[in-house]
């Protein structure tokens, strides 16, 4: 969901520039800069930025550069010039000298001297707004686009680690059954006690199937073989993903709760070590 995109717009008298930055997150967080003569363009650029992007802590900038000095303040001369006659008048009145110039200052501050007129921007100028943030998005998109790439892939290369190691669990299993077994054999015969060869095998396979890991084996594929799917077909998967990374991680952890043996441990943590890494490389897809 990271990137940075840059759009401009010229005008005859303006350069509009909008810069759009963007960070993981949950759900999309668009935080808007903008002189205050594009207020009134806010709503329609949250929806097209919103349109584009859709996650991600997002933070537009616009700025706009004027090519010729213009100021929205206007001096009405007319009412200037007659409060400047007032003042001096009162002042002659009152014996005093008029200086015209000490004057000026407080002549601006009266009531309507200076207006500022409210601008208002054009449509060929809300047009080069709306043009200049399309193009900013479009190129934020882009380089999410080329960055998604590359974490799909190593992604992918990681699930692939995955079900290698899984692979290697199997020919451990027999060992590991023969082991439990021996185990039992050898407690059994410490106690110098008799035993019910029937009964004793029938226990012993009970016991043996609470260490079978096919089902997690073979649940596990599923769900590998379903991450490849979801990242080859669907657009907007980092969600989904997600929740395929955590099914992956419940079967490895049963896989280890079951595993009873020292070399499946060593792979069960490998495959742990592989899905942490998806996990964190998740949260970059949108």
């Amino acid at each position: 969901m990271t990137g940075f995109g840059k759009g401009e717009a010229l005008l005859p008298n303006k350069k509009i520039t909008v810069e759009i930055r963007s960070l993981n997150s949950k759900q999309l967080d668009l935080n808007l800069r903008l002189p205050a003569i594009y207020r009134q363009s806010e709503y329609e650029l949250r929806t097209l930025v919103g349109r584009c992007l859709v996650r991600g802590k997002v933070d537009v900038f616009v700025t706009v550069e004027n090519r010729q000095v213009e100021t929205p303040a206007r001096i009405d001369r007319e009412l200037f010039r007659e409060y400047l006659r007032q003042a001096g008048d009162a002042m002659a009145h009152a014996g005093i000298g008029a200086n015209y110039e000490a004057l000026v200052p407080a002549i601006l501050r009266m009531p309507e001297v200076v207006s500022t007129e409210t601008e208002a921007i054009s449509d060929e100028e809300h047009a080069a707004l709306l043009a200049a943030t399309e193009a900013a998005a479009a190129r934020l998109d882009a380089f999410r686009v080329q960055e998604g790439a590359i974490l799909i892939a190593d992604l992918l290369r990681r699930v692939d680690l995955i079900e290698q190691y899984r692979n290697e669990v199997v020919p451990y299993e027999p060992v590991r059954t023969e082991n439990v077994r021996a185990r039992i054999l050898e407690n059994l015969a410490k106690l110098n006690a008799e035993v019910d060869r029937n009964r004793l095998e029938q226990e012993m396979i009970f016991y043996l199937e609470k260490f079978d890991i096919t089902e997690e084996k073979v649940r596990l594929t599923n769900h590998c073989n379903y991450f490849r799917e979801v990242a080859a077909n669907e657009e907007c998967a980092g969600r989904k993903l997600g929740f395929i990374a955590q099914e992956m991680g419940r079967e490895i952890n049963t896989m280890g709760s079951k595993a009873n043996e020292a070399n499946i441990q060593i792979l069960v943590v490998k495959m742990k070590d592989e899905l942490e890494k998806i996990k964190e490389q998740v949260l970059n897809i949108l």
